[in-house]
């Protein structure tokens, strides 16, 4: 994602002399993002033993981490369960592009070295949208309001490659599932994963949680969404955020096996 805008920068889309782009680009490389958001809960367990810190300092030295490596791209947004719009919680993306329409992200409930995989997110471009049955996008949202208000933001970036990334997410969809609730204080991952959503207008996320977040990161949502007034934002697309339209779905628990009797045959 990070490498297409450096792209449009080589390709003379944004048009800045080297003495501007060099500093840019160093920022971009070397800015981590913020670590300002502690885990919603501690799990149970032990300390780890002497002997499991020395395995993981040699797994880190000695191990390849090719996946992860991908995951240059940190958001931070908004999201609530399916079906129940007041059950809110910021979440943490780390993302990797696979190609030009398609990413995907890794999703923690903070940035610091306790967060915890709440669960993943694929985004796609609406190219792939279009091809997907009516059923399957009922269960993606669209990104258009995230990004056109400004409550969706990428940490760490100077705010001329935020806004380029932006025009690229803001006609894409996400399909999101939790895994383990710790905005529940839900200490360990139970309970049936959960799809999940985005907001799609103004008065849906809790202002307080935006705040809050504002606080933490020294960032303005109302500066951001001014800033973005040139993204141009189009219609979300049918079948999008089914959930406005009371066609929520949602995973449960099943004794039933059915639903994974013809995988793998």
């Amino acid at each position: 994602m990070i490498s297409a805008i450096f792209n449009n920068f080589l390709r003379g889309r944004m048009k800045y002399s080297n003495s501007f782009f060099l500093p840019i680009l160093v920022i971009i490389v070397f800015a981590c993002g913020e670590r300002n958001t502690s885990s919603n809960v501690e799990a149970p367990g032990d300390e780890k033993t002497g002997k499991d810190k020395l395995l993981t300092a040699g797994s880190d030295v000695l191990q390849s981490k090719n996946p992860l490596k991908k995951f240059s791209t940190y958001l931070d947004g908004f999201h609530f369960y399916n079906g129940n719009i007041n059950a809110q919680m910021e979440a943490h993306h780390y993302v990797s592009q696979l190609n030009e329409d398609l990413y995907q992200a890794i999703i923690f409930d903070g940035n610091k070295e306790d967060a915890k995989i709440m669960g993943i997110e694929y985004i796609i471009t609406a190219k792939l949208f279009a091809t997907l049955s009516l059923e399957e996008k009922r269960l993606w949202h669209s990104h258009s309001f995230e990004v056109s208000s400004g409550s969706l933001i990428a940490p760490g970036l100077p705010d001329v490659a935020e806004h380029e990334l932006m025009e690229k997410l803001v006609s894409t969809y996400g399909k999101t599932i939790h895994t383990w609730h710790t905005d529940q204080q839900r200490t360990l991952p139970i309970g049936a994963p959960m799809i999940m959503m985005g907001f799609t207008k103004e008065g849906q996320l809790h202002p307080e949680m935006l705040a809050d977040r504002d606080k933490r990161f020294n960032v303005s949502t109302k500066k951001k969404k001014e800033n973005r007034q040139d993204i141009p934002v189009t219609k979300p697309a049918a079948g999008a955020d089914a959930w406005q339209k009371g066609q929520v779905r949602q995973l449960v628990i099943s004794h039933k096996p059915d639903s994974a009797m013809h995988k793998h045959q």
